[in-house]
């Protein structure tokens, strides 16, 4: 994977032999606007509507532009700004927060007040490095903010799935390959059946010792088919292969789409709340004739600038996206079809997996 420059040759390819989630059709897009932080879009995922909190977020979020540009007086600003938000604005996120829960409130976001301080020091040292630490400390103390005002009610899910998994929140997951650990943050508040499913079979060992049965260069690296005749996971119980239907979540709406894709709906523009905009995203796989017989199968989508854009990939809205790794990229750009995955560990959020019925 490290001769990432064969971008026309590649094109040709694809277009050549497209398929729905096997080889779908890649056109020449430019580059879209979304987010490809995946520390960011599991922020903005989260479901939380405070909006005082989220405007700083956004706004420390916002920087990164003029950072890159070295434009120190506009990092100043925004930064002076800031703080002038936290200042005015403090009282009614503190009031937002559960009561139980407000002292804990209070020492964070005292916490932002001494960052943004400190983030303005290095804004007069013209110090990069020193900003981007601070800056990353800044948005984990943000995150935690906004972890205190979650609606963790799952969102409706149709009776006839009764008998799924489901993850009542986040989990985070160890996947140790054979060239490395990645660690990575599965989301059941947006994707609770497709990341239950996908917990409850690291859960059972399923994937240990499976290898990547499909790799390819700047597109995805895909592992969880069993050995033998089967392609996904057999219920012991029913003996039959459990589906999951296709589940995507869109910004603003009130219902989940199950088993429809965006464009069975006719929402040609729209992203998803788990979008495929960057290196790591896990993604939930079914065959090019079904939306809805993803069973064991799941993919690590590799983000491609010139060829899989954020914001315009043409994965969006037609697999669903269930989480994101956050660490260990230097090795997810080692894998290839000759890895696999030794074993999945469930660090945290075992047990927030809800069993079938």
């Amino acid at each position: 994977m490290a001769h990432r420059r064969l971008t026309a040759l590649l094109l040709a390819w694809l277009a050549a032999f497209g398929l729905w989630l096997a080889k779908p059709v890649w056109a020449d897009l430019p580059q879209g606007n979304a987010v490809q932080d995946p520390a960011a879009i599991l922020r903005d995922s989260l479901p939380m509507n405070q909006e005082d909190l989220r405007e700083l977020q956004h706004r420390l979020e916002s920087t990164s532009n003029d950072l890159r540009a070295k434009r120190w007086s506009a990092l100043g600003r925004t930064v002076s700004r800031t703080q002038k938000l936290v200042a005015t604005r403090g009282n009614s996120i503190l009031e937002a927060v559960p009561a139980e829960q407000r002292s804990q409130a209070e020492l964070l976001l005292n916490e932002v007040r001494a960052d943004l301080v400190k983030l303005q020091d290095e804004t007069d040292a013209n110090d990069r490095d020193g900003f981007i630490q601070i800056r990353r400390d800044t948005l984990s103390r943000v995150g935690d903010l906004e972890a205190l005002l979650i609606d963790d009610r799952l969102p409706d899910i149709p009776s006839e799935f009764d008998a799924l998994p489901r993850l009542a929140g986040r989990a985070t997951v160890v996947i140790e390959t054979t060239q490395g650990n990645l660690t990575a943050v599965v989301d059941g508040y947006n994707a609770p059946l497709t990341a239950g499913a996908f917990i409850d079979l690291s859960l059972k060992g399923f994937y240990d010792g499976l290898p990547f049965n499909r790799a390819e260069d700047f597109y995805i690296l895909q592992t969880g088919d069993p050995e033998g005749p089967d392609i996904g996971y057999v219920d012991p119980k029913t003996k039959e292969e459990r589906h999951v239907p296709l589940e995507i979540r869109v910004p603003g709406e009130t219902d989940t789409l199950y088993n429809e894709t965006f464009e069975d709906v006719g929402l040609f523009k729209a992203a998803a709340v788990l979008p495929f905009s960057t290196l790591g995203t896990l993604g939930w796989a079914h065959s090019d004739q079904a939306l809805d017989d993803g069973s064991s199968q799941f993919f690590l989508f590799l983000y491609e600038a010139e060829l899989t854009p954020a914001g315009l990939n043409l994965v969006d809205g037609r697999n669903a996206a269930f989480g994101y790794v956050v660490d260990g990229f230097d090795v997810l750009e080692e894998l290839g079809v000759d890895d696999g995955i030794k074993r999945i560990q469930v660090i945290e959020g075992a047990d927030r997996l809800q069993d079938h019925a």
